[in-house]
């Protein structure tokens, strides 16, 4: 697949709120994925396809997801962007928020080999 044709699909996927399967069939084994806050006050940077399932099921476990907006794909080479908007209940506080976020996904081999996000106030 070229890198137009998985971030279509990645965005596809998002926007029907499957973002674990997108991952699923997306990240490489060695996948290194780069926050610019540590979920759960931990390091910033998760490496592996075990330690980006557990962001997702720290998020999924932390957050109510009332509704995903997803703009993009757009595409450069080997690399894509997009930017998701979320209304979301953070679990732990009761506050619910709108998270405006971009992502910067680099793909090697068919699959997505890093991912850094980027959220906005």
């Amino acid at each position: 697949m070229t890198t137009q044709e998985i971030a279509t699909d990645l965005v596809a996927l998002c926007s029907q709120g499957k973002f674990a399967e997108s991952g699923e069939k997306y990240w490489a084994q060695d996948v290194v994925s780069v926050e610019s806050g540590a979920p759960g006050g931990g390091d910033p940077v998760s490496r592996g396809i075990d330690a980006a399932r557990g962001k997702g099921v720290w998020w999924a476990e932390n957050h109510d997801v009332h509704g995903v907006e997803v703009e993009g794909p757009y595409v450069n080479g080997d690399q894509f962007v997009v930017r998701f908007k979320m209304d979301i209940t953070q679990k732990a506080s009761g506050q619910r928020i709108t998270m405006d976020e971009m992502a910067v996904y680099t793909i090697k081999d068919g699959k997505i080999a890093e991912e850094r996000f980027f959220y906005g106030q």
